[in-house]
């Protein structure tokens, strides 16, 4: 078995992997960052729909690499692996990770996300923590984001937007559609504040990276301009540029081995090409792999010395994974029912709505009650040709087919679009939500797949549907048609947090305040698994923050050589 050795090895190269990779190489650290995917250079990324969204071009072969799903039905929890339900738990395994194919719409946590125990006290059957740290120790981290990830907007004062350092943004918000001016509007009517969304896409050039250019695929889609600010544009493309990264495609990371009780000597790597296996040595590892796989990671990775897996001495780890709870709905603005704009400026293709509300984040009202609300986020329908056309091949129960679908499809693409709109609100953690090992399945590899139990907290499902019934009206105020929407306790499968939970106590967490393991002092976990609560908005820009602000502690750590 062939050896290596580096200052610091990463495992995955997703948007906390490439801050941390960025950070360190720019220190002058000797880095590795191992990814399981291949490397996708951006004249490469197309928009093609049946690659991106109907197979497996990003992520693995579900016959090959899968998930156990444990859900509950009529009482009881049944498990189904995710070849046989179709439901993938993976979101781009590239260099870059999910990161490449975000819609970028991003927000900060706000102050009282760090202290929702403080706030709001026990909530019967959730695992609500404070968080160790406060947003005043990630404010300067969501700065350095927006900077070098490349976050565009505008900042308006709103009694829930978190405060800033700066005053503004340094890249301005990207190019709107006319409908901003009804959207504003209807909302201004409802007594609503519409907000700006900030957006991690380029609306001005920025270095080796290119603008915007609107293409009308965004979300799902790899970026051909470098205007998206994944980490393999943002992060690892400037780590690469200091001659200090190795960049190690193709490479699956079986486990991490210790021999000793107190240190991670070296990763057991296998190529993905070869089959060969290989172990990488490092001072220091750092695991960013999305929560439920570097959760699985550590577990497959217990031995004598910590036999319940990695750093894992309170027995928590995997417990109070999270995801994003919520829901969405939409509605169809027409020609016939359009108010203030015209229908020509509404069909222009590509501009994006970018626009948010925050009103119902935190709900305190003699009528409704006091509880913890969220976020909301307006976009178009997704733009896919193939899907959207889909939806008008049936009618009462019949298939239709021929002129008659054609007539469908044509008024469905020229005469109407649909304004959707997406809800965000905390996912409590609660004791049916974790990640263990399924004891029956292994992977391609040989090990043994990770089985996610996903139990809601009913709390989340009340917030989801008071949000929406609000949404509902502003799209009535704009003039919609056919309005619906949905709020299930079944998850989005690209936001997921938690298992490895930081906080103060050895006892009753994975990760102290800098995500390092109580444990195992090598041992760093930079990815969402250390947040103990998500917030009401998308992780993204707190796991850019966190993990700069994880990579300035490592710095520390090697500096002062607390790790030889």
């Amino acid at each position: 078995m062939t050896s290596h050795k580096y200052d610091v090895v990463i495992v995955g190269s997703g948007a906390s992997g490439g801050a941390v990779a960025y950070t360190l190489c720019k220190a002058g650290y000797k880095v590795a960052v191992l990814e399981k995917g291949r490397l996708i250079k951006r004249d490469e990324f197309s928009k093609d729909e049946l690659a991106y969204c109907r197979r497996d071009i990003v992520t693995p072969n579900l016959f090959d690499e899968y998930h156990v799903i444990e859900e509950e039905v009529d009482g009881k929890w049944e498990a189904t692996p995710t070849y046989d339900s179709g439901w993938s738990f993976w979101n781009g395994n590239v260099v870059g990770g999910s990161s490449n194919f975000m819609s970028g719409m991003l927000h900060r946590m706000h102050p009282d996300d760090f202290r929702l125990k403080s706030k709001y006290g026990e909530i019967k059957g959730a695992n609500v923590v404070d968080w160790p740290i406060s947003y005043a120790d990630m404010e300067p981290y969501y700065l350095k984001a927006e900077e070098v990830v490349g976050i565009s907007g505008k900042y308006e004062k709103h009694p829930f937007e978190p405060p800033r350092s700066t005053p503004d943004f340094t890249q301005p918000p990207t190019k709107e559609n006319a409908v901003v001016k009804l959207l504003d509007k209807s909302c201004a009517n409802l007594d609503i504040k519409s907000l700006v969304t900030a957006r991690s896409v380029l609306s001005k050039n920025k270095g080796h990276r290119e603008a915007c250019y609107y293409s009308n695929f965004c979300g799902s889609y790899g970026c051909s301009s470098g205007a998206k600010g994944s980490s393999r544009e943002a992060l690892l493309m400037p780590a690469l540029a200091t001659g200090n990264l190795t960049l190690l495609s193709n490479s699956y990371v079986k486990l991490l081995h210790s021999s000793s009780k107190n240190a991670v000597d070296y990763a057991v790597v296998i190529d993905t090409v070869s089959g060969k296996e290989k172990r990488i040595e490092a001072k220091l590892f750092v695991v960013a792999a999305q929560a439920h796989e570097s959760t699985r990671l550590l577990l497959n990775s217990a031995n004598k010395f910590h036999p319940h897996g990695l750093g894992n001495s309170s027995g928590e780890l995997g417990k109070n994974l999270i995801f994003s709870a919520g829901g969405s709905g939409q509605g169809e603005l027409r020609e016939e029912s359009l108010k203030m704009i015209k229908f020509e400026e509404l069909m222009q293709t590509g501009l994006f709505v970018n626009r948010s509300i925050l009103d119902w984040y935190f709900v305190d009202h003699w009528w409704d009650g006091t509880f913890k609300g969220g976020s909301v986020e307006f976009m178009f329908e997704h733009q896919n040709i193939i899907s959207r056309a889909r939806k008008n091949n049936e009618e009462h129960g019949r298939l239709v087919w021929g002129s008659e679908l054609g007539e469908k499809v044509t008024e469905r693409f020229t005469k109407q679009k649909s304004i959707r709109f997406e809800i965000f609100n905390d996912w409590l953690p609660n004791d049916n939500c974790f990640v263990s090992l399924d004891k029956t399945h292994k992977d391609k590899y040989g090990m043994p797949v990770g089985k996610l139990r996903v139990g809601a907290h009913p709390q989340d499902l009340k917030v989801g549907k008071y949000i929406a019934k609000k949404c509902e009206k502003v799209l009535e105020e704009m003039g919609a048609k056919n309005i619906y929407s949905s709020v299930s306790p079944v998850p989005p499968q690209n936001l997921i947090a938690g298992g490895c939970r930081f906080g103060n106590d050895p006892e009753t967490s994975i990760l102290n305040k800098y995500c390092q393991s109580h444990d195992i002092p090598n041992l760093f976990v930079a990815d969402a698994s250390f947040m103990p609560t998500g917030g009401s908005v998308p992780y993204t820009w707190t796991i850019y923050a966190n993990a700069f602000r994880v990579a300035d502690q490592i710095v520390k750590v090697l500096e002062e050589k607390q790790i030889v």
